[in-house]
C-alpha cells in the first residue's frame, strides 16, 4: 500500500539555513523537503510538504489531510508551546502524527520544554537536525504498516 503523508513546517521554518544555524543547522527548508520526498519515494510513500507562518493555514491543512492523508509529520515551531488550536486540530482529525524538532528542545530555554502538541501525537523526535524528519517519517510509515497488518 502507498501511504500518503502530510509534512508540516510551522512558523519561521522558511528561514532555515539562515536562522540561528547553531540550533537549527545550515540546511534550507527546500533541501529538507527534497530529501524527505526522496526518502518517502524510496519507502513507497507519497509526501506533500507545507510550510506556513500562519496558524490558520496549518489548521486548514490538518483538516484537509483527514480527506486524503494516512498520517502527519509536523514541526509546529513555536506553536508547539501554546497553540491549543493546532493541538485540537490534530486531535480532531485522528490521524497518526509525529512531532519533530530540529534542536533538542529539552536542553534549551524552559518554555521550549513544554509541548501542548505532544499529548495528541503518536510520538516526538527532537535534537537530530534534519534527520529527525527522516526518523519521524520512517517511524510513522512503520506504525501505519503495523496497524494495517493488525487489521488484516
Amino acid at each position: 500500500m502507498t501511504y500518503r503523508i502530510l509534512l508540516i513546517h510551522g512558523p519561521n521554518l522558511d528561514l532555515l539555513g539562515d536562522r540561528e544555524p547553531s540550533h537549527y543547522g545550515t540546511m534550507k527548508l527546500e533541501e529538507i523537503n527534497a530529501r524527505m520526498e526522496r526518502i518517502a519515494e524510496q519507502q513507497g510513500a507519497l509526501l506533500r510538504a507545507l510550510q506556513s507562518n500562519s496558524e490558520g493555514a496549518l489548521i486548514d491543512a490538518i483538516h484537509d489531510a483527514r480527506l486524503w492523508a494516512d498520517g502527519i509529520v509536523i514541526n509546529p515551531g513555536a506553536y508547539t508551546h501554546y497553540s491549543y488550536a493546532l493541538r485540537d486540530a490534530l486531535a480532531a482529525v485522528r490521524l497518526p502524527a509525529v512531532e519533530v524538532h530540529l534542536s533538542n528542545v529539552h536542553a534549551r530555554e524552559e518554555f521550549r520544554r513544554i509541548s501542548v502538541i505532544a499529548p495528541v501525537v503518536t510520538g516526538t523526535v527532537a535534537g537530530l537536525g534534519w534527520r529527525g524528519y527522516a526518523a519521524a517519517l520512517e517511524a510513522l510509515l512503520g506504525l501505519l504498516a503495523d496497524g494495517r497488518e493488525g487489521q488484516s
